[in-house]
Protein backbone atom coordinates (compact mmCIF):
# COMPACT_ATOMS: atom_id res chain seq x y z
CA UNK A 1 0.00 0.00 0.00
CA UNK A 2 1.31 3.45 -0.85
CA UNK A 3 1.74 5.73 2.14
CA UNK A 4 0.69 9.34 2.53
CA UNK A 5 3.06 12.09 3.51
CA UNK A 6 3.44 12.60 7.25
CA UNK A 7 2.83 15.82 9.14
CA UNK A 8 -0.79 15.72 10.35
CA UNK A 9 -2.33 13.43 12.94
CA UNK A 10 -4.24 10.38 11.74
CA UNK A 11 -6.63 8.26 13.80
CA UNK A 12 -3.81 5.83 14.64
CA UNK A 13 -1.66 8.74 15.84
CA UNK A 14 -4.40 10.03 18.10
CA UNK A 15 -5.05 6.54 19.46
CA UNK A 16 -1.41 6.10 20.41
CA UNK A 17 -1.33 9.47 22.14
CA UNK A 18 -4.62 9.28 24.00
CA UNK A 19 -4.85 5.58 24.93
CA UNK A 20 -1.61 4.61 26.69
CA UNK A 21 -3.20 1.40 28.00
CA UNK A 22 -2.94 -0.04 24.49
CA UNK A 23 -6.64 -0.51 23.80
CA UNK A 24 -6.91 2.48 21.49
CA UNK A 25 -4.18 1.43 19.04
CA UNK A 26 -5.65 -2.06 18.76
CA UNK A 27 -9.02 -0.64 17.76
CA UNK A 28 -7.43 1.81 15.31
CA UNK A 29 -5.58 -1.01 13.58
CA UNK A 30 -8.73 -3.10 13.28
CA UNK A 31 -10.60 -0.18 11.75
CA UNK A 32 -7.96 0.49 9.12
CA UNK A 33 -8.30 -2.97 7.61
CA UNK A 34 -11.56 -2.39 5.72
CA UNK A 35 -12.11 1.20 4.63
CA UNK A 36 -8.84 2.95 3.92
CA UNK A 37 -10.36 6.43 3.97
CA UNK A 38 -10.59 6.12 7.76
CA UNK A 39 -6.89 5.32 7.95
CA UNK A 40 -5.92 8.35 5.85
CA UNK A 41 -8.17 10.97 7.40
CA UNK A 42 -6.50 13.72 9.41
CA UNK A 43 -8.09 14.33 12.82
CA UNK A 44 -8.27 17.62 14.66
CA UNK A 45 -9.86 18.34 18.03
CA UNK A 46 -12.93 20.51 17.67
CA UNK A 47 -13.13 23.97 19.18
CA UNK A 48 -16.75 23.42 20.25
CA UNK A 49 -18.33 20.85 22.55
CA UNK A 50 -20.60 19.68 19.75
CA UNK A 51 -18.60 20.48 16.63
CA UNK A 52 -16.00 22.71 15.06
CA UNK A 53 -16.27 26.35 13.96
CA UNK A 54 -14.18 27.43 10.98
CA UNK A 55 -13.65 30.81 9.38
CA UNK A 56 -13.90 30.64 5.60
CA UNK A 57 -12.77 33.44 3.33
CA UNK A 58 -15.60 34.31 0.98
CA UNK A 59 -14.11 37.26 -0.89
CA UNK A 60 -10.77 38.90 -1.63
CA UNK A 61 -9.95 42.60 -1.26
CA UNK A 62 -9.80 44.72 -4.41
CA UNK A 63 -6.40 45.85 -5.71
CA UNK A 64 -6.14 49.06 -7.75
CA UNK A 65 -3.71 50.59 -10.22
CA UNK A 66 -2.62 53.99 -8.90
CA UNK A 67 -1.39 57.14 -10.60
CA UNK A 68 0.96 59.68 -9.06
CA UNK A 69 -0.87 62.16 -6.79
CA UNK A 70 -4.00 60.03 -6.90
CA UNK A 71 -5.34 57.94 -4.04
CA UNK A 72 -7.15 54.60 -4.17
CA UNK A 73 -10.25 53.29 -2.37
CA UNK A 74 -9.80 51.10 0.69
CA UNK A 75 -10.93 47.49 0.45
CA UNK A 76 -11.10 44.38 2.59
CA UNK A 77 -11.64 40.65 2.38
CA UNK A 78 -14.86 39.02 3.54
CA UNK A 79 -15.23 35.92 5.69
CA UNK A 80 -17.97 33.69 7.04
CA UNK A 81 -18.29 31.47 10.09
CA UNK A 82 -19.36 27.87 9.51
CA UNK A 83 -20.20 25.43 12.32
CA UNK A 84 -19.61 21.80 11.37
CA UNK A 85 -21.60 19.27 13.39
CA UNK A 86 -20.47 16.03 14.99
CA UNK A 87 -22.46 12.80 15.08
CA UNK A 88 -22.47 10.14 17.80
CA UNK A 89 -22.32 6.54 16.58
CA UNK A 90 -22.89 3.94 19.30
CA UNK A 91 -23.44 0.22 19.86
CA UNK A 92 -23.60 -2.27 22.72
CA UNK A 93 -22.21 -5.82 22.56
CA UNK A 94 -23.75 -8.28 25.01
CA UNK A 95 -22.49 -11.85 25.35
CA UNK A 96 -24.12 -14.36 27.69
CA UNK A 97 -21.63 -15.13 30.45
CA UNK A 98 -22.09 -18.89 30.21
CA UNK A 99 -21.62 -18.80 26.43
CA UNK A 100 -18.36 -16.90 26.83
CA UNK A 101 -17.10 -19.32 29.50
CA UNK A 102 -17.79 -22.36 27.31
CA UNK A 103 -14.93 -21.39 25.03
CA UNK A 104 -12.25 -21.74 27.70
CA UNK A 105 -10.62 -18.46 26.59
CA UNK A 106 -13.20 -15.87 27.50
CA UNK A 107 -11.26 -12.80 26.40
CA UNK A 108 -10.45 -14.21 22.95
CA UNK A 109 -14.06 -15.30 22.48
CA UNK A 110 -15.35 -11.84 23.44
CA UNK A 111 -12.95 -10.19 21.00
CA UNK A 112 -14.09 -12.47 18.19
CA UNK A 113 -17.71 -11.60 18.91
CA UNK A 114 -17.01 -7.89 19.31
CA UNK A 115 -15.18 -7.79 15.96
CA UNK A 116 -18.55 -7.80 14.24
CA UNK A 117 -19.46 -4.62 16.10
CA UNK A 118 -16.14 -3.05 15.15
CA UNK A 119 -16.79 -3.77 11.49
CA UNK A 120 -20.35 -2.43 11.71
CA UNK A 121 -19.12 0.80 13.29
CA UNK A 122 -16.37 1.03 10.70
CA UNK A 123 -18.76 0.65 7.78
CA UNK A 124 -21.31 3.07 9.22
CA UNK A 125 -18.63 5.71 9.79
CA UNK A 126 -17.18 5.34 6.27
CA UNK A 127 -20.66 5.48 4.76
CA UNK A 128 -21.51 8.66 6.69
CA UNK A 129 -18.22 10.26 5.70
CA UNK A 130 -19.38 9.81 2.11
CA UNK A 131 -23.16 10.10 2.17
CA UNK A 132 -24.17 11.55 5.55
CA UNK A 133 -26.89 14.17 5.23
CA UNK A 134 -28.47 15.99 8.20
CA UNK A 135 -31.32 17.06 5.91
CA UNK A 136 -32.54 13.46 5.82
CA UNK A 137 -31.18 12.32 9.20
CA UNK A 138 -30.34 15.15 11.64
CA UNK A 139 -28.23 12.77 13.75
CA UNK A 140 -25.62 12.53 10.98
CA UNK A 141 -22.89 14.94 9.94
CA UNK A 142 -22.60 16.20 6.37
CA UNK A 143 -20.65 13.87 4.08
CA UNK A 144 -18.74 14.46 0.85
CA UNK A 145 -21.45 13.45 -1.64
CA UNK A 146 -24.06 16.04 -0.57
CA UNK A 147 -21.35 18.70 -0.24
CA UNK A 148 -20.30 18.05 -3.84
CA UNK A 149 -23.75 17.26 -5.14
CA UNK A 150 -24.16 19.46 -8.25
CA UNK A 151 -22.28 19.75 -11.53
CA UNK A 152 -23.59 23.26 -12.11
CA UNK A 153 -25.00 26.15 -10.12
CA UNK A 154 -23.16 25.49 -6.85
CA UNK A 155 -20.11 27.42 -5.72
CA UNK A 156 -17.97 24.30 -5.70
CA UNK A 157 -19.38 22.89 -8.96
CA UNK A 158 -16.06 23.33 -10.75
CA UNK A 159 -14.71 20.57 -8.50
CA UNK A 160 -17.48 18.16 -9.52
CA UNK A 161 -16.49 16.43 -12.76
CA UNK A 162 -19.23 14.75 -14.80
CA UNK A 163 -18.29 11.33 -16.23
CA UNK A 164 -21.47 11.23 -18.32
CA UNK A 165 -23.55 8.46 -16.71
CA UNK A 166 -27.30 9.13 -16.88
CA UNK A 167 -28.79 6.08 -15.15
CA UNK A 168 -28.90 5.04 -11.48
CA UNK A 169 -26.00 2.60 -11.65
CA UNK A 170 -23.35 5.27 -11.21
CA UNK A 171 -20.44 5.58 -8.84
CA UNK A 172 -17.90 8.26 -7.90
CA UNK A 173 -14.19 8.77 -7.34
CA UNK A 174 -13.03 11.30 -4.74
CA UNK A 175 -9.73 13.11 -4.61
CA UNK A 176 -9.22 14.46 -1.10
CA UNK A 177 -6.29 16.47 0.24
CA UNK A 178 -6.24 15.88 3.99
CA UNK A 179 -4.79 18.66 6.13
CA UNK A 180 -5.49 21.08 8.95
CA UNK A 181 -6.30 23.86 6.47
CA UNK A 182 -8.01 21.76 3.79
CA UNK A 183 -10.12 18.75 4.86
CA UNK A 184 -10.12 16.93 8.19
CA UNK A 185 -12.25 14.95 10.62
CA UNK A 186 -13.07 16.44 13.99
CA UNK A 187 -14.18 15.29 17.42
CA UNK A 188 -15.66 17.21 20.39
CA UNK A 189 -13.45 19.52 22.38
CA UNK A 190 -11.90 17.75 25.34
CA UNK A 191 -12.79 14.24 24.14
CA UNK A 192 -10.89 11.44 22.42
CA UNK A 193 -10.52 10.83 18.69
CA UNK A 194 -11.78 7.67 17.07
CA UNK A 195 -13.74 4.73 18.31
CA UNK A 196 -13.70 4.28 22.07
CA UNK A 197 -14.71 1.05 23.74
CA UNK A 198 -15.69 0.57 27.36
CA UNK A 199 -15.52 -2.97 28.72
CA UNK A 200 -18.29 -2.79 31.30
CA UNK A 201 -17.59 -6.31 32.54
CA UNK A 202 -20.24 -8.62 33.91
CA UNK A 203 -23.68 -7.01 34.21
CA UNK A 204 -27.29 -8.01 34.70
CA UNK A 205 -28.98 -7.51 31.34
CA UNK A 206 -32.48 -8.29 30.12
CA UNK A 207 -33.87 -10.29 27.24
CA UNK A 208 -36.78 -9.29 24.97
CA UNK A 209 -39.24 -10.38 27.68
CA UNK A 210 -37.48 -8.29 30.37
CA UNK A 211 -36.08 -11.39 32.07
CA UNK A 212 -32.61 -10.91 33.61
CA UNK A 213 -29.43 -12.88 32.91
CA UNK A 214 -25.68 -12.37 33.43
CA UNK A 215 -23.70 -11.10 30.45
CA UNK A 216 -20.46 -9.42 29.51
CA UNK A 217 -21.17 -6.01 27.99
CA UNK A 218 -19.05 -3.67 25.90
CA UNK A 219 -20.06 -0.15 24.90
CA UNK A 220 -18.72 1.33 21.65
CA UNK A 221 -18.90 5.01 20.79
CA UNK A 222 -17.43 7.09 17.98
CA UNK A 223 -17.99 10.86 17.90
CA UNK A 224 -16.92 12.20 14.54
CA UNK A 225 -17.50 15.03 12.10
CA UNK A 226 -16.13 16.20 8.76
CA UNK A 227 -14.74 19.67 8.08
CA UNK A 228 -14.09 20.86 4.54
CA UNK A 229 -12.29 24.08 5.39
CA UNK A 230 -11.31 24.81 1.78
CA UNK A 231 -13.63 23.28 -0.83
CA UNK A 232 -10.96 23.53 -3.53
CA UNK A 233 -9.10 20.59 -1.98
CA UNK A 234 -11.76 17.97 -2.68
CA UNK A 235 -12.76 16.83 -6.18
CA UNK A 236 -15.59 14.45 -6.97
CA UNK A 237 -15.71 12.55 -10.26
CA UNK A 238 -19.38 11.57 -10.43
CA UNK A 239 -21.75 9.81 -12.85
CA UNK A 240 -19.39 6.94 -13.66
CA UNK A 241 -21.68 4.33 -15.26
CA UNK A 242 -20.51 1.04 -13.74
CA UNK A 243 -22.26 -1.21 -16.28
CA UNK A 244 -20.50 0.51 -19.17
CA UNK A 245 -17.25 0.51 -17.23
CA UNK A 246 -17.26 -3.25 -16.64
CA UNK A 247 -18.46 -4.01 -20.18
CA UNK A 248 -15.75 -1.71 -21.58
CA UNK A 249 -18.37 -0.26 -23.90
CA UNK A 250 -18.88 3.52 -23.98
CA UNK A 251 -17.04 3.50 -20.66
CA UNK A 252 -15.80 6.60 -18.88
CA UNK A 253 -12.08 7.18 -19.37
CA UNK A 254 -11.06 7.02 -15.74
CA UNK A 255 -7.45 7.99 -16.38
CA UNK A 256 -8.41 11.20 -18.19
CA UNK A 257 -10.95 12.06 -15.50
CA UNK A 258 -8.45 11.54 -12.71
CA UNK A 259 -5.92 13.69 -14.57
CA UNK A 260 -8.50 16.46 -14.75
CA UNK A 261 -9.21 16.04 -11.03
CA UNK A 262 -5.55 16.53 -10.14
CA UNK A 263 -5.52 19.82 -12.04
CA UNK A 264 -8.46 21.11 -10.00
CA UNK A 265 -6.37 21.07 -6.81
CA UNK A 266 -4.52 24.37 -6.24
CA UNK A 267 -1.54 22.68 -4.52
CA UNK A 268 -1.15 19.02 -3.63
CA UNK A 269 1.54 20.09 -1.18
CA UNK A 270 -1.11 21.60 1.11
CA UNK A 271 -1.79 18.20 2.68
CA UNK A 272 -1.97 14.45 2.15
CA UNK A 273 -3.74 13.69 -1.14
CA UNK A 274 -5.42 10.38 -1.99
CA UNK A 275 -7.93 9.03 -4.51
CA UNK A 276 -10.87 7.00 -3.17
CA UNK A 277 -12.85 4.52 -5.28
CA UNK A 278 -14.67 1.23 -4.82
CA UNK A 279 -13.36 -2.14 -5.96
CA UNK A 280 -15.19 -2.04 -9.29
CA UNK A 281 -13.51 1.20 -10.32
CA UNK A 282 -10.16 0.16 -8.88
CA UNK A 283 -10.17 -3.00 -10.99
CA UNK A 284 -11.27 -1.27 -14.19
CA UNK A 285 -8.71 1.49 -13.67
CA UNK A 286 -5.98 -1.14 -13.78
CA UNK A 287 -7.44 -2.61 -16.97
CA UNK A 288 -7.68 0.80 -18.64
CA UNK A 289 -4.11 1.55 -17.61
CA UNK A 290 -2.94 -1.72 -19.15
CA UNK A 291 -4.79 -0.97 -22.38
CA UNK A 292 -3.28 2.50 -22.61
CA UNK A 293 0.22 1.34 -21.68
CA UNK A 294 0.52 -1.82 -23.74
CA UNK A 295 2.24 -0.08 -26.64
CA UNK A 296 4.42 2.30 -24.67
CA UNK A 297 5.23 0.48 -21.43
CA UNK A 298 8.92 -0.27 -21.07
CA UNK A 299 8.85 -3.67 -19.38
CA UNK A 300 12.60 -3.74 -18.76
CA UNK A 301 12.85 -0.35 -17.09
CA UNK A 302 9.51 -0.59 -15.28
CA UNK A 303 8.49 2.89 -16.43
CA UNK A 304 5.02 3.85 -17.60
CA UNK A 305 4.08 6.17 -20.45
CA UNK A 306 4.83 9.18 -18.23
CA UNK A 307 8.38 8.01 -17.53
CA UNK A 308 7.61 7.30 -13.88
CA UNK A 309 7.83 3.92 -12.09
CA UNK A 310 4.94 1.59 -12.84
CA UNK A 311 2.67 1.11 -9.83
CA UNK A 312 -0.91 -0.07 -9.44
CA UNK A 313 -1.52 1.69 -6.15
CA UNK A 314 -0.63 5.26 -7.09
CA UNK A 315 -1.63 7.65 -9.85
CA UNK A 316 0.90 10.36 -10.64
CA UNK A 317 2.27 9.80 -7.16
CA UNK A 318 -1.12 10.07 -5.41
CA UNK A 319 -2.16 6.92 -3.49
CA UNK A 320 -5.18 4.95 -4.71
CA UNK A 321 -7.49 3.74 -1.94
CA UNK A 322 -10.32 1.21 -2.06
CA UNK A 323 -13.46 2.11 -0.14
CA UNK A 324 -16.25 -0.47 -0.25
CA UNK A 325 -18.82 2.01 1.02
CA UNK A 326 -18.76 3.98 -2.24
CA UNK A 327 -21.89 2.74 -3.99
CA UNK A 328 -22.43 1.48 -7.51
CA UNK A 329 -26.05 2.64 -7.35
CA UNK A 330 -25.74 6.42 -7.22
CA UNK A 331 -28.34 8.49 -9.06
CA UNK A 332 -27.14 10.93 -11.67
CA UNK A 333 -25.70 14.14 -10.22
CA UNK A 334 -27.09 17.13 -12.12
Amino acid sequence: MATLATGALTLADWAKRLDPDGKGPAVAELLSQSNEVLEDAVFQEGNLATGHRVIIRTGLPTAYWRSINQGIPTSKSTTAQVDESIGMLEAYAKIDKDLALLNGNTNAFRLSEDSAFLEAMNQAQASTLLYGNPATDPRQYLGLAPRYGAISGAGNAQNVIDAGGVSTNNTSIYLVVWGDNTTFCTFPKGSKAGLSHDDQGELVVYDANSNPYQAFQTHYQWKNGLVVKDWRYVVRICNINTANLVAESAAADIIKLMSRALDRIPSLGMGRPAFYMNRTVYSMLRIQALNKSQNVLDINSGLNQFGTPTSWNTFEGVPLRRVDQILNTEARVV
